[in-house]
């Protein structure tokens, strides 16, 4: 059933869910329509029953010369003609015989004849007489004996059956309406949803991810859309950054590829004539090579760090409790030995933060390196981790390098962004890149400014794990 339901259109579920909530209401009014008129007719009827079996019991010798059933009072007195309203009744002596009664006798049971000689006030029994079903009651009379009523329910049933046919037939038109009227409030209500549909359907043929969804009103369908248009937004701008990041990188990477095949290009032609080997010295040919490694380590580097870039959110390392002041003494123990000459300075407060430690490791890694690459020779580079009490902690990195110009200050963040002044320096310009990405996966902040009297700032704040 569960399969089945799955496999219907959206249409079909509401039609049927309108039609089934319709008929449970039809179906629920209606048995309770008919147990009302049940118990009005079991009321009255019981009320008609006590009524003749007390008229009869107060007075039980004015019923032994007739064989008709009359209320006294019903008329006057000298009024002697007969009046039968329906019952069938009967007047009991002591030992339980029949003394009187109706032209149709009742039969009289056991609990009758108790009632008769005083060991029960009264007793009501269901009977069949004729093929008919009665409500019969015995009371006591007057003076001894009893008195006995019984009424047929017939009638009754027979109105019932008519009041229950007429309600089936009520409900089974009203389910049917329900039907109509479901298909119809579906198809009505799901007109937003068909046009959302062809909206995104057009732009999934067009890929035009630009075009928003038409919107309008204020309802879920209208949140829906701009939900839609809000992911398509995110998918343009996440395609321009990847187009963005496909030409930076292939821009990037065609300078080294270039000088790389050059070189290559160079030594098989020397390789391939010897007589050519005079125009390239040992000298050169050791330079050369060098040149070569150098590129095909930068190459190396670039794509690593285009990989690290570009990596997707499954790949990555699982959070994690992170002690920072030890993830940063294991990156100044990494960069003191690429930088033997620049002398790394740390002031480190204890901080816990919930993050990925192999990628805050490479993030601070990547500023460290920077610091180092710019410091000189025998520079310094201070680095401090402090905890505020706002439940953040701030990371500074401060070098005492040239510092970077205020132009391009906003800029250093970007892909592949060089400084007029850095692109003589080795590098892809990913480094800081990669920081930024990092630092804002993490749910914190980086910037960098003038550290006095020269040199460069970087400050990292992240949230502190409560």
């Amino acid at each position: 059933m569960i399969r089945w339901w799955r496999h219907r259109t959206l249409h079909t579920r509401l039609s049927l869910l309108v039609t089934g909530a319709v008929a449970i209401a039809v179906v629920l009014f209606a048995c309770l329509a008919f147990a009302a008129v049940a118990e009005i007719q079991r009321r009255q009827l019981q009320s008609q029953l006590n009524s003749a079996a007390a008229a009869v019991a107060a007075a039980p010798d004015q019923w032994r010369s007739t064989t008709e059933y009359r209320l006294p009072g019903a008329y006057a007195e000298d009024d002697k003609r007969p009046h039968d309203l329906g019952p069938r009744w009967q007047v009991l002596a002591a030992d339980g015989r029949v003394v009187s009664g109706s032209t149709s006798p009742v039969p009289v049971t056991p609990a009758a004849e108790q009632v008769a000689e005083g060991r029960l006030d009264r007793v009501q029994e269901r009977i069949t007489l004729d093929g008919n079903s009665y409500l019969m009651l015995t009371v006591r009379a007057n003076g001894g004996g009893a008195a006995q009523i019984a009424m047929s329910l017939e009638s009754a049933n027979r109105t019932l059956g008519l009041l229950g046919g007429l309600l089936l037939i009520g409900a089974a038109v009203g389910i049917g309406g329900a039907a109509l009227l479901g298909r119809t409030v579906a198809r009505a209500g799901l007109v937003p949803v068909q046009q959302l549909s062809q909206s995104v359907e057009r732009v999934a043929v067009t890929m035009d991810l630009t075009e928003p969804v038409p919107v309008r009103g204020v309802d879920e369908i209208a949140r829906l859309g701009r939900s839609v248009n809000m992911m398509l937004a995110a998918l343009d701008n996440s395609r321009r950054a990847q187009r963005a990041l496909i030409e930076d990188a292939s821009h990037e990477l065609r300078t080294p590829l270039t000088s790389i095949r050059t070189n290559i290009e160079l030594l098989l032609a020397v390789e391939s004539r010897p007589e050519l080997a005079h125009r390239l010295p040992p000298e050169e040919r050791t330079k050369l090579l060098r040149d070569l490694e150098a590129q095909v380590s930068e190459l190396a580097t670039v794509t690593t760090e285009l990989v690290e870039l570009a990596r997707e959110e499954s790949s990555r390392e699982r959070i994690e409790p992170v002690d920072l002041a030890a993830v940063v003494t294991v990156s100044a123990d990494r960069v003191r030995t690429r930088a033997p000459g620049v002398a790394i300075v740390t002031d480190l407060a204890p901080v816990t933060v919930d993050g990925r430690p192999g990628e805050l490791e490479r993030m601070i890694v990547n500023v460290l390196d920077n610091a180092a690459k710019w410091s000189p020779p025998t520079g310094v580079v201070h680095t401090r981790l402090t905890v505020d009490d706002e439940g953040r902690c701030t990371l500074t990195v401060a070098d005492d390098g040239p510092g970077i110009d205020e132009a391009d200050r906003p800029y250093v963040f970007d892909r592949f962004y060089r400084a007029l002044g850095a692109r003589a320096m080795p590098g892809s310009g990913l480094g800081l890149a990669i920081v930024a990405q990092t630092v804002a996966q993490h749910g914190g902040t980086v910037s960098t400014g003038p550290n006095a009297p020269h040199g460069t700032v970087i400050t990292i704040s992240l949230p502190v794990l409560d």
